[in-house]
């Protein structure tokens, strides 16, 4: 069959694939077939690579392809993390074609089950034309024994695979603090999750390979949920990321900011109300004396004229801490006048 020059071929616009926009320059008439903000410049957002892939930021600032951030704000709307067995129990495979066909579309689709999409997420790291970790040298994984050793290595991955391996970690560690609802333990979550990291043609030899890398991510999750532990960190829930906004950009929600500056303020201000009048203050006050016998007090000179009658009794010292050679009765505590003069002022 001989195939001829194209003929009635007119140049109608210069589209262009903005990975954080989607495309640019996309005729009016084309936006109902193809829409402006597609997950992907192909037809599928399953096994191709991430570089023709519509990225957004998570919330730890990683570039990950759009399509992970909204399967997982679904997957959490859905009650996944607390579904025994999340991402080892198989989804319904009848409606798993359809949904690709929806996430191809940036869609997810009402009507979907948590492990069919759990199934999904780890189909999509499956089928990516090279495995996150094929970077890696495989005798370097086999090696790694500690966490600072784990941790070394994965910051030899080039930025896209790093972004990757950090997202599918906190998302792990994720399942993992749910342990007591999922059953999913850190060796659990990266038994079912280690096959899809890498690629090897030889069945025998991905088998034993697997194993090292089950051992090198349940490292680095247990590095990651006791950083979330020693940093009072709690798992990025679906109700504290806002959708995509115009530049596919994900951020925290501005509720959980509020919030959390709220609180932050009223745990500062009990801690200044219960804040003892330390040896250290008291010493300051007695060495900034001049020698005319005027004293120079770190008080402001508004909070001077207060009475020690219309203050209140200062706590004892074994319910405030304070050293036990302060001199009982009546103290003034310059942090409770500093937060609060009008109540005191007379």
């Amino acid at each position: 069959m001989d195939i001829g020059i194209p003929t009635n071929v007119r140049h109608v616009s210069h589209v262009t694939f903005d990975r954080f926009r989607g495309f640019l320059g996309l005729p009016v008439e084309f936006e109902p077939e193809v829409p402006t903000r597609v997950p992907s410049a192909s037809a599928n957002v399953f096994g191709v690579s991430t570089e023709s892939m519509q990225l957004s930021y998570d919330s730890r600032g990683n570039s990950v392809p759009a399509i992970l951030l909204l399967m997982q704000r679904h997957l959490f709307a859905l009650g996944g993390l607390q579904a025994e067995g999340i991402f080892r129990i198989t989804g319904d495979n009848s409606q798993e074609e359809y949904v690709r066909e929806q996430l191809n579309r940036g869609v997810v689709p009402e009507e979907i089950d948590a492990h069919c999409l759990a199934g999904l997420i780890k189909a999509w790291f499956r089928e990516l034309p090279s495995g996150v970790l094929d970077s890696l040298d495989p005798q370097q994984v086999m090696q790694c024994e500690t966490e600072e050793q784990c941790t070394e290595l994965a910051r030899l991955l080039p930025p896209t695979e790093y972004a990757l391996l950090d997202w599918a970690i906190n998302l792990m560690a994720d399942v993992v603090q749910q342990e007591h609802l999922n059953k999913m333990n850190a060796r659990n979550i990266a038994v079912v999750f280690a096959p899809n990291m890498t690629r090897m043609a030889d069945p025998l030899t991905a088998l034993v390979y697997s194993v090292q890398v089950m051992n090198f991510l349940k490292t680095l999750i247990s590095k990651t949920l006791r950083e979330r532990e020693y940093s009072m960190v709690e798992p990025t829930e679906a109700s504290y990321l806002e959708p995509f906004d115009d530049d596919g950009d994900q951020r925290p929600s501005i509720s959980c900011i509020t919030y959390t500056q709220k609180d932050n303020e009223e745990k500062e201000t009990a801690f200044i109300a219960q804040e003892p009048l330390g040896a250290s203050f008291r010493n300051y006050s007695q060495n900034n004396e001049t020698a005319d016998g005027e004293e120079h007090s770190p008080i402001p000179s508004d909070y001077k004229q207060i009475s020690a009658e219309n203050t209140p009794t200062p706590a004892r010292n074994n319910d405030i801490g304070e050293s036990s050679n302060s001199s009982p009765g009546n103290k003034i505590n310059p942090y409770l006048l500093l937060t609060k003069p009008k109540e005191y002022a007379t």
